[in-house]
């Protein structure tokens, strides 16, 4: 019975299995100063574009934040966007998809 209950949240779908592992508030924090370093040497350090496409909440509206996630994690082949699950977990990922999401657009 209490192994059944262990993998539930995973089995049941919706907000906590999508979510996955919690990120940390210290993991968030260097998740998005790499972000903003990382990403932004081709979004834009606004995000606004650049050599890769924009990635501000009004650009990335109505998209889906696990296709994002996998493209965080997976690249797209044939372009400049690189595969960054060497580094990233599946949560990290979805994180920054959220993050992209809803982040404030003065950010610096």
């Amino acid at each position: 019975m209490a192994r059944a209950l262990l993998i539930l949240p995973f089995l049941a779908g919706g907000a906590m299995a999508a979510a996955g592992p919690m990120v940390t508030p210290e993991r968030q924090a260097a998740l998005e100063h790499m972000v903003t370093q990382d990403c932004g040497s081709c979004h834009g350090l606004t995000m606004r574009g650049g050599l890769g496409t924009p990635i501000t909440p009004a650009d990335l509206a109505g998209r889906d934040p696990d296709g994002l996630a996998e493209i965080i994690l997976d690249g797209i082949p044939g372009t400049a966007m690189p595969p960054w699950r060497p580094l990233l977990t599946e949560a990290e990922a979805r994180w920054i998809a959220d993050w992209l999401m809803t982040v404030k657009e003065d950010r610096p």
